[in-house]
Order: C-alpha cells, then sequence, then structure tokens
C-alpha cells in the first residue's frame, strides 16, 4: 500500500504533474483491526519533492490533522482537502490533486470543459464534476466540504483557476484516470490552438464507448500502473524503503 502511493508519486514527478514541493496523493487505510477506513489516511509529506518520496516518509494522520506515523508534517491545504474527501466520498479510497499544466490549463477558461471529441476524453464521459468558483486556499474545513459537495459522486473533479482532484479505489485506478486525464487535455489544448472547431461524437457512439471503458477501465489501470512499477522498480528502487 505504502509502496503504491510512493510509486506514484515518483511518477506523476516524472511526467511533470508536481509544482515543486505543492499538490499531493492519499491513501485511506483500514483500523488495526483491519475493518472499515478509521477515519485515517496516509499523504505526502510537507516540503518534500515528490521525486523523494519513498514508502516510509510517508505520512499517517487522522481527520483531525494528528500524525499517528511518521516524523514529518502534513501541509494545511493537503489535509482540508483530502480529510474531507475522504470523509464524504465513500468511493474515494484514493485522492490525488496536481496542477498538471494541460488539464490546469482548460480550468482557466471560462466554462472550460473536457469536450468527449476524442477517445481518451471518452473515458470520463459523465464522470467529471467541475468547480467554477475558485474560492481561494483551502485552509479550513468548509472548502475542503465545499470541494467534497462539489465532486459529489463523480471520480473527478476540475476545479476552477485551481487544477484537478481524482479518486479511486485503489492506486493503478486513481493514477491512470489522471495520467489519460492530462494526455486527453493536452490533445484538446493543442487542437484548439490551431483555431479549428473540435469535432463531435454522437450520443448513440458515446453511450457505446461509455459501456466499454467501463468494462476496461480497471484492466488498462492495473496494466499500466504494473508496468510503472517494474520501470521504478529497475530505475528508482529506493522509492520501496
Amino acid at each position: 500500500m505504502r509502496m503504491e502511493l510512493a510509486a506514484s508519486l515518483r511518477w506523476a514527478a516524472r511526467l511533470g504533474f508536481n509544482e515543486g514541493v505543492d499538490n499531493h496523493f492519499s491513501m485511506a487505510v483500514a483500523g488495526d483491526d483491519g475493518a472499515g477506513r478509521a477515519g485515517r489516511f496516509l499523504i505526502n509529506p510537507f516540503g518534500w519533492h515528490w521525486s523523494e518520496i519513498t514508502a516510509s516518509s510517508l505520512v499517517l494522520c487522522d481527520v483531525d490533522g494528528t500524525v499517528l506515523e511518521g516524523d514529518n508534517k502534513v501541509e494545511d491545504t493537503a489535509f482540508y482537502i483530502h480529510s474531507r474527501v475522504h470523509l464524504a466520498c465513500p468511493a474515494a479510497t484514493v485522492v490525488m490533486h496536481t496542477h498538471m499544466p494541460h488539464a490546469t490549463a482548460l480550468t482557466l477558461l471560462e466554462g472550460g470543459r473536457l469536450e468527449m471529441c476524442e477517445q481518451n476524453a471518452l473515458m470520463f464521459d459523465e464522470r467529471i464534476a467541475y468547480d467554477d468558483e475558485y474560492e481561494g486556499l483551502a485552509l479550513d474545513a468548509a472548502e475542503g466540504d465545499r470541494l467534497a459537495h462539489k465532486m459529489g459522486n463523480n471520480s473527478l473533479l476540475m476545479m476552477a483557476s485551481h487544477g484537478v482532484l481524482a479518486t479511486g479505489p485503489n492506486v493503478a485506478e486513481c493514477f491512470n484516470d489522471l495520467y489519460y486525464l492530462e494526455r486527453a487535455a493536452q490533445f484538446q489544448v493543442l487542437a484548439r490552438s490551431t483555431g479549428g472547431t473540435l469535432r463531435t461524437i454522437s450520443s448513440d457512439v458515446r453511450e457505446r464507448v461509455r459501456q466499454q471503458m467501463g468494462a476496461e477501465r480497471c484492466r488498462v489501470a492495473d496494466r499500466h500502473f504494473t508496468a510503472l512499477r517494474r520501470i521504478l522498480d529497475q530505475e528508482e528502487p529506493d522509492y520501496r524503503h
């Protein structure tokens, strides 16, 4: 569990998803008896670049902000966003927040949306919520609750003038969504830069692809993340420690 989260942070650093030592990934964990999530989660430590993260450097804290394991601190906005999303969204075992460039670029557009005009984008058809009102830094529970409310039962949240939140049942599926969201956004930013008109895809085809993607997403995520772990095991094996 710790190694998977550390691996996802290392790869996000390689891909340029992070801003310096900002942004955060977390994973809810079960209590000591193995039952439930018990309001506890692992998260990357404050002040560490993602390329430095190891399994042992991750911090375990509770929803009150108390550090239960680890010698490091949790950054305030990380705590207020992640703790509230973990509490409010039952499917959010893993929560990843980034300011990755192309997806964030879409959040800077008035009414910015990921358009359902391309195959990668169709992975997210009817799975994205949009927060169109930037409210400043998440420095209290109220802002975390507002973001969690905006996300609702969706897997992803596009945050106006800010960045993105991805959630999932495990690290592989959450990271896979984050990766392909950035790819889809990159293609759309490039397409928009030509001044041309984006293609449209019929509702019938979109419905068929939603069903196909629903069956394929978890298998693709497992293959993808397994391959990424193999590469890290060869090139950056220290992430496991």
